[in-house]
C-alpha cells in the first residue's frame, strides 16, 4: 500500500480534490442541499459555509493546485496557491449571493405600514358594519376590510385615515375635505 502511495502526483490528488468539489457542486445545485441546511443567516442572505460556496473553494482549491503541479510548484506551494485562488473564489461567489440577496423584494405588508395612511372607501362602510378601502402603499394597491372608528357609516368614495389594525380588518376615520365635504 505505501509504494502505492508514493506513486500518485500531487497533480492527480489536487485533480481529484476538484474533481469531488464539483461533483458536489453539481449535486448541490440539482438536488437542493444534500443535508437538508444550508448554513445561513436567519435574515440576512446566504452564509459562507454554505455547501455551494464551500464546493466552489474546494473545487478551485483542487483545479489551481493542479495547474500549480502542472508549472512545476512542488505539494505546498501549491496548496498555497490553491488555498489562496479558493478563498478568492468563495468569497467572489460570496458576495455575489448576497447581492442577490440583498436585491430581492417583498410584497408583504404589514399591518404597520397602514397606520396613518390615507385610503378610499371602495365599498360603503354601513353604520356598525364592514366595508372596504383602498390603499396606496409604494407602488401597490392594498385593499382591506375596514370599519369606521366611531362606528358611523362612511360613503363610497370617502376619503379615510387609517387609525388601527384589527387582523386583516383595518379600523379608519373619515378626513373632513377643505372643500366643506363631509
Amino acid at each position: 500500500m505505501p509504494a502505492l502511495l508514493g506513486q500518485v502526483s500531487p497533480f492527480s490528488v489536487f485533480l481529484t480534490i476538484a474533481a469531488i468539489g464539483f461533483l458536489f457542486l453539481l449535486v448541490s445545485l440539482f438536488f437542493g442541499e444534500m443535508f437538508g441546511h444550508d448554513l445561513h443567516f436567519e435574515h440576512g442572505g446566504p452564509g459562507f459555509f454554505s455547501a455551494r460556496i464551500l464546493s466552489v473553494l474546494v473545487t478551485a482549491f483542487g483545479g489551481f493546485g493542479a495547474l500549480a503541479t502542472n508549472y512545476g510548484l512542488s505539494a505546498l506551494p501549491a496548496s498555497g496557491v490553491g488555498l489562496v485562488s479558493g478563498a478568492f473564489f468563495a468569497s467572489l461567489l460570496y458576495a455575489f449571493a448576497r447581492f442577490l440577496y440583498g436585491q430581492q423584494a417583498s410584497t408583504d405588508v404589514r399591518g404597520s405600514d397602514l397606520i396613518g395612511q390615507n385610503a378610499r372607501v371602495v365599498v360603503a362602510i354601513p353604520a356598525g358594519g364592514v366595508g372596504q378601502v383602498r390603499c396606496q402603499i409604494g407602488e401597490q394597491l392594498v385593499d382591506k376590510i375596514a370599519r369606521s372608528q366611531d362606528g358611523k357609516a362612511i360613503s363610497e368614495n370617502a376619503m379615510v385615515r387609517v387609525e388601527a389594525t384589527l387582523g386583516e380588518t383595518v379600523v379608519v376615520l373619515q378626513v373632513q375635505t377643505t372643500a366643506g365635504g363631509t
